[in-house]
C-alpha cells in the first residue's frame, strides 16, 4: 500500500515516513507544494496524509482538487485543532483528522482502519518478524521496509512453511513434500541449494540471519 505524505515540516515528514516504512507501507513525500495534484496522479497512492498549512495553497484546496478525480482516503494531519477546521476538513472531502502533536501508533491505527474499510485490506494478516521485516502468508510475499523481497515460487513456499510452523523446526522431508505437492521434483541436493539461496537473499536485503539450521533435524525461523 502506497501512502502520499504532504507535510512541509521535513523533520516530521521524515519521522512519519520512516515509521510507516517499518510497518510495511510504501511512502512518497511530496516536496513540490505547487504540484500536489500532479504528484498524486503520478504516484497513484492508496491513501494521502495531508497537512493543512502548506506553501502556495492549503490542504483544503488540494483535497478538493484530488476529490475531483479520486475517492482515495485522505487523513488530515494538522496543528489546527479548532472544531471549525475539523468540520471544514471533513466537508472538503477528508476521511479523518489527526491533531498535532500525535502518537505515531495512533496514526498507524487510523491508517489501517481506513485501508481495511476502503480496500478490505487484511493488514493484520501480515506478520512482523522484526522492525522493517514482515511476511504476508496469503500472498507468500516477504517485505523489507515496504518493498517486496525478490523470491522464486519455491523459495516463497519454503519460507511460508517455516513461518507457519515457527518456532518449530521443519524437517527437510516436510519441505520436500511441500514442493513435490506443487509438481516440482526436488532432490536432497536441490533443497540444500534452495535453502542456501533463500537464506542469502533474505540476509542480503535486511542484513540479518532469518533462517536457522538444527543439525540433523531441519530448519526454523530465527
Amino acid at each position: 500500500m502506497k501512502i502520499m505524505l504532504v507535510e512541509d515540516d521535513e523533520a516530521l515528514a521524515g519521522e512519519i515516513s520512516s515509521f510507516l516504512i517499518k510497518w510495511g507501507f510504501d511512502t512518497e513525500i511530496s516536496r513540490k507544494y505547487d504540484e500536489i495534484l500532479q504528484e498524486f496522479m503520478e504516484w497513484k497512492p492508496q491513501l494521502v496524509l495531508m497537512d493543512i498549512n502548506l506553501p502556495f495553497y492549503d490542504g483544503f484546496y488540494w483535497c478538493r482538487q484530488i476529490r475531483k478525480i479520486s475517492a482515495v482516503p485522505i487523513i488530515y494531519i494538522s496543528s489546527r485543532g479548532d472544531d471549525k477546521d475539523k468540520i471544514m476538513a471533513i466537508a472538503q472531502g477528508g476521511d479523518d483528522y489527526v491533531e498535532k502533536p500525535f502518537r505515531l501508533e495512533l496514526l498507524r491505527a487510523k491508517i489501517e482502519a481506513i485501508l481495511r474499510r476502503t480496500y478490505e485490506y487484511r493488514v493484520k494478516e501480515r506478520i512482523f518478524l522484526k522492525p522493517g521485516i514482515c511476511f504476508d502468508p496469503v500472498s507468500q510475499i516477504l517485505f523489507y521496509e515496504g518493498k517486496e523481497v525478490d523470491l522464486t515460487r519455491s523459495e516463497r513456499k519454503i519460507f511460508a512453511r517455516l513461518m507457519k510452523e515457527r518456532p518449530r523446526v521443519v524437517s527437510r522431508e516436510e519441505l520436500m513434500m511441500d514442493l513435490w505437492n506443487t509438481d516440482e521434483y526436488v532432490s536432497d541436493g536441490t533443497l540444500t541449494t534452495m535453502i542456501s539461496r533463500l537464506r542469502g537473499k533474505v540476509k542480503g536485503v535486511c542484513g540479518e540471519e532469518m533462517i536457522g539450521t538444527k543439525k540433523g533435524q531441519g530448519y526454523f525461523i530465527v
